[in-house]
């Protein structure tokens, strides 16, 4: 078990690639906390899929901007945990519009969620990794960020940003014994490519030398083995999953 006792909390777990990487990392062994902001129903989803695997499982209904909830959050973990080893910064919001139609209050929401929402839940949680000089931090980014691909301008630029977040992130607090890494998905079956015209679609498999899109799934156990003790040496990296484009 990659992840057995380690003490993970993962930003956006109610639906998507979220709640696969909430249940791959309980199958793995881990302690799982995480937050969402709207659902529920979703959130409750999460919670039982990860119980199938180990009792150690909470939730929080606390948006990634909230920064009074997202530390009350980190807090109530410390005093349950003793501490939080790893954080994975998935929460992330697209939206489908070209330049010339985002509206400026578009702009702001992508990328307070995106970026801003990465750093206010870091920032609460890297105290306690410093305290104890250690911790793992895994954002997630996406190959717009990374690549010259099609895709809306915003949320791209949100995603660029967490290229550099992680890079000068992981220059500052390795002296901590801290690493801090990027995944950056290409199109995934039930990700934000569900919505792109099939043009689109049948471009991306066209030049993706598995040709065909990925899994929430191939993504959470690449993410298990990024976080686990056997991955000693990687920080400041940006690893792009996109079956070959």
């Amino acid at each position: 078990m990659l992840l057995e006792g380690k003490r993970v909390l993962v930003t956006g777990g109610s639906s998507g690639l979220g709640r696969n990487l909430v249940t791959t990392f309980a199958c793995e062994g881990a302690r799982i906390a995480f937050n969402y902001s709207h659902s529920d129903q979703g959130a409750k989803d999460t919670e039982e899929a990860a119980r199938q695997h180990t009792p150690n499982v909470l939730s929080f209904k606390a948006s990634v901007l909230d920064a009074t909830a997202t530390l009350s959050m980190v807090n109530t973990l410390d005093e349950e945990w003793g501490g939080i080893d790893v954080l994975v910064n998935n929460a992330g919001v697209s939206q489908m519009l070209p330049m010339a139609m985002i509206e400026e209050e578009d702009w702001d929401k992508i990328m307070d969620t995106n970026a801003k929402g990465t750093y206010l839940v870091t920032r609460a949680v890297l105290k306690s990794m410093i305290r104890q000089h250690s911790g793992k931090i895994l954002n997630i980014g996406s190959l717009a960020g990374m690549r010259m691909i099609e895709s809306p301008v915003h949320y791209a630029t949100s995603k660029a940003a967490i290229k550099g977040f992680t890079e000068s992130l992981a220059k500052e607090v390795g002296r901590y014994g801290i690493t801090v890494n990027c995944l950056a998905p290409g199109l995934l079956e039930g990700g934000v490519g569900s919505n792109l015209p099939d043009y689109r679609l049948n471009d991306y498999l066209h030049h993706c030398a598995l040709g065909r899109i990925g899994t929430f799934n191939e993504i959470a156990e690449l993410c298990a083995f990024m976080i686990s003790d056997q991955n000693t040496y990687m920080t400041g990296a940006t690893l792009v999953v996109d079956g070959g484009l």
